[in-house]
């Protein structure tokens, strides 16, 4: 595993390429670009790699470079570049390359060298105050999505700054990238398509060739993979190609959350076709133009897939589902789960999160989720993923079987409430939580009988927790939990505001997208959002760091508990289950530190241990 300290790096490069004493002097004093030196040596693309070792040079080039790196280089192409290079990536080339671009930020020195005299206005700036400029640019625009596609903008043009935008707007910026907004742009994704690539687009037509279209991605050392085929795209529905956004919008919080090399992360669609009526009349739809094709055939496509990226790029690659739909999210998890490094994140990772919110409400609840009663609106790939971590978090607490356990929480689908009397309809992920009892036909009722402490809405319905429902739960519990955690704010089974009102602020709440904070009888009440990102990208950040070539529910688990013990007394004063996420890197290198500690005892690690694991991811981590 390469694990390259960015000064380490910084002064290998200078040691083997500072050919004459102004070269040497210059990039000792830090006065070079430090945002292209630091990505050439995180980089195992070798060949992008020795181009900006070429640059730092800016006289000799050396007929081999080699940074010195704990991965042996990948391929020669660092030795065959560094011999015919004519010098040609400089001026425009350097502008138009995001991890090489500083924008003003280029030093006069830097821009002597790499020819952008007269490319560039004369004042010289800072990251810092190109960062600034950027921020207040952005602020300007005036609808979310004018500002995703803004940030789009930045990411093509000067990572660092794209990131450091990220990492130092969290709070402000992760609505855009992510949840609720990424939801719009998916659907827009045609109309504001760029020609930037940000990902691979690999379609049915592609079957045999898909190691071939994986040899396109000028990124080698690719440790993380984010992909889906677009059918169920948040609560939006089948999106096909346009489902593009999730992965690459996924993989920028891999980076700005958790600090994973954004050169170690490929987006990738799996375009199947799409039964989006709309899209197919769309003369701007970028993706397959024909209905969606299921069975034998995208079994096919996917297992060339995953295949041919376990084969390019090891053992220990992550590749993580995303947004597939009901029918084949389950299968599909099940038959590579074992075999491959890979999780399902609307399984898994919607599963971990909400779990740490149960168990962080445990002091407002004052009951451990062992005693407690679960009902689920909506009974998909989220609802009973859920459900299943919650069955083997109370089996892991009691002893109990998972069967059991499972006794403890009921499902309410579309027709009611999830009964044995119904096998013969029930999909085969609802059939362990079909209990014997009386069938219902609403959710109302559901709760009458069952009378739950925690209801859980994953149905994309607005408004399914509607007034008598809430006053229900709060009639049945001192400090009901309700969850509403359907994405995207506009799906939500009720608001924050409306699930506070309605029990007369009793109700511990989290939802899926942000909700500002409720007064409500004088009383502050400060909604949880039960985010995916305070989960997948530390799992991610763990399972490169230490080349984990294995993840299982017990990571889950483990990321989960390690959440909720990051949620603060004064986080739960105001009925909050999750830590601030303006933290959310501190979170990610929590949980990175745990899913590591866990993949050394049960052996699943590749890259050998370190003495500090904290200082080993730490340092690890991208820093634009």
């Amino acid at each position: 595993m390469a694990i390259c300290h960015p000064l380490s790096g910084y002064l290998n490069v200078v040691a083997t390429v500072a050919s004459n004493a102004a070269v040497a002097t210059m990039l000792e004093s830090q006065m070079a670009s430090e945002a292209l030196l630091r990505h050439a040596v995180l980089r195992q693309n070798q060949a992008v790699t020795a181009r900006a070792a070429i640059l730092y040079a800016a006289s000799e080039r050396p007929a081999s470079l080699r940074l010195a790196s704990k991965r042996p280089a990948s391929s020669s192409a660092a030795e065959t570049i560094a011999q015919n290079d004519q010098g040609d990536f400089s001026g425009f080339s350097v502008m138009r390359t995001p991890i090489a671009n500083k924008g003003q930020a280029f030093t006069n020195e830097e821009r002597a060298a790499f020819n952008l005299r007269g490319l560039l206005p004369v004042a010289v700036t800072s990251i810092e105050l190109e960062t600034e400029r950027a921020m207040m640019q952005l602020r300007r625009k005036s609808t979310p999505l004018e500002k995703y596609i803004f940030l789009q903008n930045m990411q093509d043009t000067n990572e660092d700054v794209y990131y450091r935008m990220l990492t130092e707007n969290t709070v402000e910026l992760l609505p855009i990238v992510y949840t609720p907004t990424v939801g719009q742009a998916c659907q827009e994704f045609s109309h504001i398509y760029r020609q930037t690539p940000r990902g691979l687009y690999i379609s049915i037509n592609d079957i045999g060739h898909v190691a071939e279209i994986l040899d396109n991605w000028p990124e080698k050392d690719i440790r993380a993979i984010c992909f889906t085929d677009g059918e169920r795209i948040l609560g939006l529905g089948d999106q096909g190609a346009n489902g593009m956004g999730i992965p690459v919008g996924k993989l920028s919080l891999y980076t700005a959350c958790a600090g994973v090399p954004p050169q170690m992360c490929l987006p990738v669609v799996l375009d199947c076709g799409t039964n989006n009526e709309e899209y197919l009349a769309d003369p701007f739809y970028i993706g397959l133009r024909q209905k969606r094709v299921r069975g034998e055939v995208f079994e096919q496509l996917v297992d060339e897939f995953m295949n041919a990226a376990k084969a390019k790029y090891g053992d220990n690659v992550l590749l993580q589902f995303e947004d597939f739909g009901n029918s084949t999210a389950f299968p599909l998890l099940r038959k590579y789960q074992n075999t491959h490094c890979t999780f399902n994140d609307d399984i898994q990772g919607t599963a971990s999160v909400v779990l740490a919110g149960l168990l962080a409400a445990v002091p407002l609840s004052g009951k451990p989720i062992s005693e407690q009663k679960f009902v689920f609106l909506g009974a998909g790939t989220a609802g009973t993923g859920i459900a299943e971590l919650i069955a083997l978090a109370i089996s892991r607490e009691t002893g109990k079987t998972i069967e059991e356990s499972r006794k403890q929480i009921w499902l309410v689908d579309s027709r009611g409430l999830v009964v044995k009397s119904r096998t013969a309809s029930l999909q085969p992920h609802k059939l362990p939580f079909a209990h014997d009892a009386a069938e219902c036909p609403n959710l109302l009722e559901s709760l009458d009988r069952i009378k739950p402490t925690a209801l859980i809405g994953v149905c994309t319905i607005a408004k399914a927790f509607n007034e008598p429902v809430c006053q229900k739960m709060g009639e049945l519990n001192e400090r009901p939990i309700i969850f509403a955690l359907s994405n995207p704010t506009s799906k939500a089974e009720c608001t924050a505001e409306e699930a506070y009102t309605f029990t007369n602020g009793k109700c511990i709440f989290a939802s899926g997208s942000p909700f500002d904070p409720v007064v409500v009888n004088g009383q502050r009440c400060v909604p949880g959002q039960g985010n995916n990102s305070y989960i997948f990208p530390g799992v991610g950040l763990g399972v490169v760091a230490s080349g984990m070539t294995h993840v299982n529910d017990e990571v889950m688990i483990i990321a989960a508990k390690t959440l909720a013990g990051l949620t603060t007394a004064a986080d739960l004063e105001t009925g909050c289950v999750y830590p601030p996420l303006s933290t959310i890197r501190n979170v990610s290198l929590k949980i990175a530190e745990a899913v590591c500690e866990y993949a050394y005892e049960m052996g699943y690690a590749t890259v050998p241990k370190p003495e500090n694991l904290t200082q080993f991811l730490s340092e690890f981590m991208y820093k634009p």
